[in-house]
């Protein structure tokens, strides 16, 4: 165990409360995946939706209780990036499993944004250009980068805020939704474990928010007890909207109507349920909660980061010089998503940001057990934690492979990547000190 790496801040500093860390945990998950995604499921899992999100909270809820216990016990602003040191301890594993995590929250990062800029689109008429489109996605990253420059407690307060809103438009949209629909006319589509798991592991990165929450326990008061309860808070939380919203949905559209509304499916069904008003109101919504969602991840990639750049255990590649100082971290973050961004289109980043997660929660959580005794977590949860990721993330990338290759090859370029760039700067260090 190396305690430099956990960040024991004093009373007077520690600047989040349980409210606003739930709410960080919300913004994180309450984004793009729910407005932006819907109809690419549903490609899968027809009228099954709802079930795929349910599926999708059972799977995650393992990951968080791995996670809650983590935290809980090595609290620090790098959140995971400090988990697999503790777990690993200082080396080229640990080093390049935080330079993958770091590049699975840009490409997160990536797809709230794309996921802005469609329903910016889509409220001002669908008429933009891909160019313009871009451009919004690529502003609204540069914003976010600056919210979080006013700190943490700024940040939750950003969060508490937006979600506030989105909360109350969502829940309003799933009553009158449900009510507006013809539910004595509705039909179930056919169904397949594949497709359900499918669709399963493309809502995945609906979840992935939890993690974010830990890079703020070392702002908590006392975080073994307010990190678990804010984690699982905004899990059960966001799961009853997304079962809720997603029941709407379906009942208000079929599937081929949500395969071709792709991108904007809420603001389309809102249309149905309170005509124009209803639109602007999802669609407003559908901005703040990506916006969001964007500025959640950016604070824990950022964060992520910069203690890559003060803690040379956590990733030597990094440290060295990409991100020697804070303000840089963020700077590089933020350049590093806006070419995500432009390279790809929002249903392929979204995949790939499941896929990636997958990845990270599987590798995190195997460490976890070799640390279990510290953490005092039971072992059949961090098990099928496990599992449960793998064959997810096994079951979309033969997805992905079919329908998106390029994405699939990128993603494991960037995990091969991320390891061989860690080795090989160990390497040239060792070579560095020993010529001194």
């Amino acid at each position: 165990m190396n305690p430099a790496l956990l960040k024991t801040s004093s009373k007077k500093n520690k600047g989040i409360s349980l409210f606003s860390a739930t709410a960080l945990g919300i913004g994180g998950m309450m984004g793009a995946g729910l407005f932006s995604l819907l109809g690419t499921a549903s490609a899968h899992a027809g009228t099954h939706i709802p079930l795929a999100f349910l599926l999708g909270a059972i799977a995650a809820s393992f990951s968080v209780y791995s996670y809650a216990k983590l935290g809980a016990t090595f609290p620090s602003s790098g959140g995971a990036a400090t988990f697999t040191v503790m777990s690993f301890g200082p080396g080229v594993i640990s080093g390049g499993l935080n330079i993958f995590q770091f590049i699975a929250y840009l490409i997160a990062a990536a797809l709230y944004a794309a996921g802005f800029a469609e329903y910016a689109n889509t409220l001002l008429g669908g008429n933009l250009s891909p160019l313009e489109v871009k451009l919004i996605s690529a502003g609204i990253v540069v914003f976010c980068a600056g919210i979080k420059l006013l700190g943490t407690d700024f940040v939750g307060k950003v969060e508490a805020l937006a979600i506030g809103f989105v909360t109350i438009a969502l829940i309003l949209f799933s009553v009158d939704g449900i009510y507006v629909a013809d539910i004595g006319a509705h039909k179930m589509s056919s169904w397949s474990i594949n497709g359900i798991a499918i669709a399963t592991g493309i809502l995945y990165i609906n979840y992935q928010g939890f993690g974010v929450v830990t890079n703020s326990s070392n702002a908590m008061q006392e975080p073994r007890k307010e990190l678990p309860l804010a984690m699982f808070s905004a899990l059960v939380l966001v799961t009853i909207a997304y079962v809720l919203v997603s029941t709407a949905a379906i009942l208000l559209l079929s599937p081929a109507q949500m395969a071709a509304y792709n991108g904007h499916v809420l603001a389309d069904a809102a249309q149905i349920v309170a005509g124009k008003t209803g639109f602007v109101v999802i669609g407003a919504s559908a901005l703040l909660a990506c916006a969001a969602a964007l500025n959640a991840t950016i604070f824990a990639a950022s964060n992520i980061a910069a203690d890559m750049a003060n803690k040379n255990s956590i990733s030597k590649a990094l440290s060295e010089s990409v991100l020697k100082t804070g303000l840089r971290s963020l700077t590089v973050s933020t350049v590093l998503v806006i070419a995500l961004v432009l390279a790809f289109p929002l249903e392929v980043v979204g995949k790939m940001a499941s896929l990636a997660f997958l990845l990270v929660y599987a590798a995190i959580t195997y460490g976890h057990i070799r640390v279990r005794k510290q953490t005092g977590a039971k072992l059949w949860p961090l098990w099928a934690a496990i599992i449960i990721n793998l064959s997810l993330f096994m079951t979309l990338f033969i997805n992905v492979i079919e329908s998106a290759r390029g994405s699939a090859i990128a993603l494991i370029a960037a995990l091969i990547g991320s390891f061989a760039v860690e080795a090989t700067s160990r390497k040239f260090l060792r070579k560095k000190l020993q010529a001194h």
